[in-house]
């Protein structure tokens, strides 16, 4: 028992939802039908132990239960029905800016936030400097925090929460937001604090992230846990579930459209990228494959104005920006393309070995002297799996001879 930092016995989790519940006695009166209420049901008697010193991820798709479970591990909101034991001091990032008053300072709100996870003005003072440096906000530490961008908010809140030395840290999606070269450096914190000792909790959606921090998944779905083990084996199964029933409901999940408005497509618009689809070995659509499979791409395109010497290009980007790879038909010699109607282009990429994470593609048409016809920038996301243990961006054929 001693060596459990978080026991969780058969929780269960209930809510009210008011379609349109009144908010004035007057209208509770005359319209009594908006008192009714249905009761959802969101955590249907869960349980779990997990082992100090232990990373554990709670997986599942949106409306699960997953940041209920973590609420509730916070002391935010109690369970209906079972029991929660804490051992340890517990520190979380739950909401971004959770705690901040918007009025005060960057350091006032390290004072109050530090104090509410338990800190003495000592033990904050001695800490400071540290949580200062690591927000990287020391030029607008003193400006009041409601002045502060979303990714300000997040590095103050992420910089107390893991200087306050606590047993169990709690993260929901929190590094979701930021630049990449923050999160990057988050994550490393991450990887160090459970080297500590720390136990660590974290909700999120980047099945990347939780294997390469995580010794454990825990997979809830409608309430319920329906798998629990190593991260490899669970994330699979999991996503292969997803995989399946995106197809079934006709639903493969795309980037954000692409528009000049929002900084990502530009060019003379003669021709244009109307869609881009994924599929895998089997021929069914889909955006989740596995390291080492092959992935067809169809790029359905329109076309105003005739268009000589084109050429049709991919470009691959991993989550923190980095371009894993690149090609166009100029630079595999496919020969004079003249666009002159609508139709559709296909690449085949064989043998894929980009390790587990979320990427992005971005698909263009230009001349053959560069000029842009439509550069499209993320049009298109898909993840990528394994059950290796491989480290980077892409695998690499080798052999060991010992």
């Amino acid at each position: 028992m001693s060596e459990q930092a978080i026991i969780v016995k058969d929780i269960t989790k209930s809510f009210k939802v008011y379609p349109d519940k009144g908010s004035q006695l007057k209208e509770r009166l005359l319209f009594r039908k908006r008192s009714r209420y249905e009761e959802r049901k969101v955590l249907k008697g869960i349980s779990f132990t997990v082992n100090k010193g232990e990373a554990v991820g709670l997986i599942g798709r949106n409306g699960c239960g997953k940041s209920t479970t973590l609420k509730l591990l916070t002391r935010i909101m109690y369970p209906d029905r079972g029991t929660i034991t804490m051992n340890g001091r517990v520190s979380s990032l739950i909401e971004l800016g959770a705690g901040f008053h918007p009025d005060m300072s960057g350091r006032e709100n390290i004072y109050t936030n530090a104090a509410i996870f338990g800190l003495t003005k000592k033990e904050i003072d001695a800490r400071l400097d540290d949580i200062i440096s690591f927000s990287e906000l020391e030029d607008f530490i003193d400006n009041p925090v409601r002045t502060y961008s979303s990714g300000m908010y997040m590095r103050l809140a992420f910089s107390v929460a893991i200087n306050v030395d606590a047993d169990i840290l709690l993260i929901d999606e929190i590094l979701a937001v930021g630049d990449a070269n923050f999160q990057a450096k988050c994550f490393a914190r991450l990887k160090e604090i459970k080297t500590q000792g720390t136990t660590i909790v974290i909700v999120s959606h980047s099945l990347g992230q939780i294997e390469q921090i995580c010794d454990r998944s825990i997979w809830i779905y409608d309430g319920l846990i329906k798998a629990m083990g190593p991260p490899k084996e669970v994330d699979l199964e999991y996503l292969d579930f997803m995989s399946r029933e995106m197809q079934e409901n006709g639903k493969v999940s795309s980037a954000e459209t692409p528009t000049e408005e929002n900084g990502k497509r530009w060019g003379n618009g003669k021709a244009r990228i109307k869609s881009v689809t994924s599929y895998g070995e089997d021929g069914k659509e889909k955006n989740i494959f596995r390291t080492g499979e092959t992935i067809r791409f169809v790029i359905d395109y329109t076309v105003s104005e005739t268009v000589e010497d084109a050429v049709f290009g991919i470009g691959i980007f991993n989550r923190e920006g980095i371009q894993c790879y690149g090609t166009n038909t100029r630079i595999d010699r496919t020969g004079d393309i003249t666009l002159t109607k609508d139709g559709k282009a296909e690449i085949i990429l064989e043998d894929v070995l980009l390790l587990p994470s979320e990427y992005s593609f971005d698909f263009a048409i230009e001349t053959g002297d560069g000029i842009p016809v439509d550069y499209c920038r993320q049009i298109y996301k898909a993840e990528m799996i394994s059950n290796t243990g491989d480290a980077g961006i892409t695998r690499i054929k080798h052999k060991w001879s010992v």
